[in-house]
This record gives structure tokens, C-alpha cells and sequence, in this order.
């Protein structure tokens, strides 16, 4: 049966998203290997407590001009990734006192709680605790 394997996300240097990702939010880095071409990477982070066979992040060096413009905006600025959480509380202090940027603030909605935080690049983000 097919699965989702990767989500391939536009970076500026793997060190820096590394250190966001893995410092500041807790993910576990699952792979960062040197590939063929000169300074690229095959590097996959995947969300901390999440099981081994989840859907990884890749992080992608952007590699031309058109891939460095999106850094940032891989999705129009809208939300573009959802990390769910099973303890809202506890995770928004951790990124709070981690340095996370909220853009807009916790809430609850019929689905659950929700706040929305950027990457070190702008991507917008869900911490979400489904109801």
C-alpha cells in the first residue's frame, strides 16, 4: 500500500534548519547524509514521539534561484504544516521558551487548540491539540 514517505521542505542551510528543527522544536534527526554533488545532503527530521515509519521532513538546500525564492512561502503563506500534539500546554511553553515565533495566538475551535507559529524561514505551522 503506498504511503507518504517525505515532505521535501525549501532551506536555506541545512546546519540552520537543523538547528531550528532538532534545537529548538525537539525533533529527532533521523538522517543527514552526503550525497554525490558538492554540499548536498540527504537530511530527514521527523517530529518528536513520532513513530519510526512516520512521514519524515526533508530538508532541501535550495539548489536555484526559483527554489530560493520559496524558502519561506512554500505555500503561498498560508499554514502550511500541522504538528500535532497530544499535551497543547506543555508544548507551547517548550516552544515558547524555546524562542518559537507565534504569529497568532492559542485558541480553541471545535476541532481543537491551536496556535500558529513560523519557522526560521516564515513557513507558517499548527501546534494543534485535536479535540
Amino acid at each position: 500500500m503506498p504511503r507518504l514517505a517525505h515532505i521535501a521542505l525549501i532551506v536555506r542551510d541545512y546546519d540552520e534548519a537543523l538547528a531550528f528543527y532538532v534545537g529548538k522544536l525537539g525533533f529527532g534527526l533521523v538522517e543527514d547524509s552526503p550525497q554525490p554533488e558538492p554540499g548536498k545532503r540527504w537530511v530527514t527530521i521527523r517530529p518528536p514521539g513520532a513513530p519510526e515509519q512516520a512521514t519524515t521532513i526533508l530538508l532541501a538546500r535550495a539548489a536555484t534561484p526559483g527554489q530560493a525564492r520559496a524558502i519561506g512561502d512554500q505555500s503561498g503563506g498560508r499554514v502550511f504544516l500541522f504538528l500535532a500534539t497530544d499535551d497543547f500546554a506543555r508544548d507551547h511553553a517548550a516552544f515558547t521558551a524555546a524562542g518559537v515565533d507565534w504569529v497568532r495566538p492559542p485558541r480553541v475551535e471545535p476541532y481543537g487548540t491551536v496556535a500558529v507559529f513560523a519557522d526560521l524561514y516564515g513557513n507558517l505551522w499548527d501546534l494543534v491539540q485535536f479535540a
